[in-house]
């Protein structure tokens, strides 16, 4: 019987052929690699994933769905929000049973997962943060989401994308739109026009309070038309804080990485002789 896409779920099922090819291509999967993917819904990915792996875990929340992958002896199916997932613990499982199968030796550093998943849009920015909790164990991501918020994940500064997500993510990743995915490729088709991002961990990432680093961004980023005296100025000031920041810029105008220097400096709590000018 043919599955009924659930809106609640935000299902929509890829279909074209062309742009699953491309994908798999994308992420270029070796054997034996521990893989999890996220939302497999009808295994269009999911099947030539497995064939070049030998072996996938997947987490699907729909129990229709899950019950019918539960027949793939190469599956090992997780029926779950993904978003109640813990990933560190789950890293651990997928990385003890890819040793007892014997990992290919052209595997790259497989102790650490690949995630991928066409993830459902209605919240695919709590599931890419909920992700970031586990990045250390996280070999790289690819995914497919509404083109709208890879925009926004790999902006520049000074342009319109470039908010809060870009500062976090790419705090973390450095990431590429890998591949473009027209809305007749899925079954129904979104209203939105789609893509697929490529993320990957940087190796030695800024050191500091992930917390505290999205306060910070969120309040600059909370009147993006004002300059920054007038909203983070007045967060730096409640913070006790003393060192150099320019806040006669808007928030889009400041690049990653000042964000991240001056999260680490609140953090430390160091101070410079000059003040910051508010005026």
């Amino acid at each position: 019987m043919k599955h009924i896409a659930r809106k609640r779920f935000g299902q929509h099922f890829l279909t074209d052929r062309l742009i699953i090819e491309g994908i798999v291509e994308a992420i270029a999967p070796l054997p034996g690699q521990p893989m999890v993917e996220i939302g497999p819904g009808l295994a269009a990915m999911t099947r030539p994933l497995v064939e070049r792996l030998g072996h996938l875990t997947v987490i699907e929340l729909d129990r229709d769905l899950a019950r019918q992958l539960r027949s793939h002896p190469q599956l090992t199916v997780i029926e779950s929000d993904v978003l109640r997932v813990d990933f560190m613990q789950l890293a651990e499982q997928v990385q003890s049973a890819c040793t007892l199968r014997g990992a290919a030796p052209q595997t790259p550093r497989p102790c650490k997962l690949r995630v991928v998943g066409n993830l459902p849009y209605n919240i695919s920015t709590p599931i890419l943060f909920h992700l970031l909790d586990a990045v250390e164990v996280i070999e790289d991501q690819h995914f497919m989401l509404q083109k709208e918020v890879i925009d926004r994940m790999v902006a520049s500064p000074s342009t319109s994308d470039y908010g809060r997500l870009s500062v976090m993510l790419q705090w973390r990743y450095a990431m590429e739109n890998v591949l473009y995915v027209p809305p007749q490729s899925f079954d129904p088709p979104p209203r939105v026009d789609s893509a697929i991002v490529r993320m990957v961990p940087h190796a030695d990432p800024a050191r500091l309070d992930v917390k505290l680093l999205s306060e910070l961004v969120r309040v600059a980023f909370s009147q993006r038309r004002k300059l920054l005296r007038h909203t983070l100025g007045q967060w730096l000031e409640q913070h006790a804080f003393s060192g150099e920041f320019d806040v006669k810029r808007r928030a889009e105008e400041v690049p990653v990485a000042e964000y991240l220097a001056l999260a680490q400096q609140v953090q430390a709590g160091t101070a410079q002789p000059e003040k910051i000018e508010l005026l």
